[in-house]
């Protein structure tokens, strides 16, 4: 009996959801502070049938100048992805690190877009490795493991 090889293909590429709030204009044009950033990135994968996977990317980017929001982003960038004959581990990379590298750009560029068009300057989020936060994760999974409950 052959084995047979792995096969992976991206079927489609979709803008899920997004979401621009600029609770404070127009007064928060006026100011000339720099703002804080936070940036919170989620990713979730959703089997659908016979080896085809919606992997959802989040990221929701807030920015305050003092104590009030500037803008607030949310962007969920989507693709389906069509992966078959690969190991279970294996497929649990591919779904975290292969499939977040290949939405990465598209929710950059969407975040950009948005927050240039909400009137504020250009804001592009920095790259990320997709395999050190893969890792980081299996080694949390495993410490959580390794430790047992507390009595």
């Amino acid at each position: 009996m052959s084995e047979q090889q792995p096969f992976f293909n991206i079927d489609r590429i979709y803008l899920k959801d997004l979401s621009l709030e600029i609770p404070n204009a127009p007064q928060v044009y006026a100011e000339r502070e720099a703002p804080n950033i936070d940036i919170s990135l989620h990713n979730e994968v959703r089997p659908l049938e016979g080896g085809v996977f919606e992997v959802v990317l989040t990221a929701t980017v807030t920015a305050k100048v003092k104590d009030k929001t500037a803008f607030l982003v949310e962007v969920a960038q989507a693709g389906i992805f069509q992966i078959r004959n690969v190991p279970q581990q294996e497929l649990e990379a591919t779904l975290g690190v292969t499939c977040g590298n290949i939405l990465f750009p598209y929710l950059r560029e969407s975040i950009s877009n948005v927050v240039v068009r909400g009137g504020f300057p250009p804001f592009l989020l920095s790259h990320l490795s997709f395999e050190a936060l893969y890792q980081q994760q299996r080694q949390q999974q495993q410490a959580g493991a390794a430790t047992p409950p507390a009595a």
